[in-house]
């Protein structure tokens, strides 16, 4: 009976992308490079491990797409965040310059970035 109750309970928005942007935010841009203004995140470093870094990143990538699945965001939005997330694995997978790549790509933050504008637009 709880969780029937907790299925139709409203969807707290603000709550969910506020936790989601704090997931993209460790992700991508967590650690600064002292005396520049580059920021990494775990995404950058956890790269650094050939292929598996990558997948499991790519793997917990993908609870933002998710979550904006669950939020009710239109097939075409959820097609774009897969795919930054898919060219962020795909480019991250090359040694050394992939790496780089993962770390200035930032789809996690690019997938906010979508997800906070579509519900701003109002959903």
């Amino acid at each position: 009976m709880v969780a029937a109750a907790y299925a139709y309970a409203p969807v707290n928005v603000a709550a969910r992308v506020a936790r989601l942007r704090k997931l993209a935010w460790l992700l991508d841009a967590r650690f600064v490079i002292p005396g520049t203004r580059f920021r990494f995140g775990l995404n950058g470093l956890f790269g650094l491990a050939p292929v598996a870094g990558d997948v499991l990143l790519g793997v917990v990538s993908l609870v933002i797409v998710w979550e904006a699945r669950n939020l009710g965001a239109p097939n075409a939005l959820l097609m774009r965040m897969l795919a930054n997330v898919g060219i962020e694995v795909a480019g991250g997978a090359v040694p050394v310059l992939g790496d780089l790549f993962d770390m200035a790509f930032k789809a996690n933050l690019r997938n906010l970035a979508l997800l906070e504008d579509w519900v701003a637009r109002g959903r």
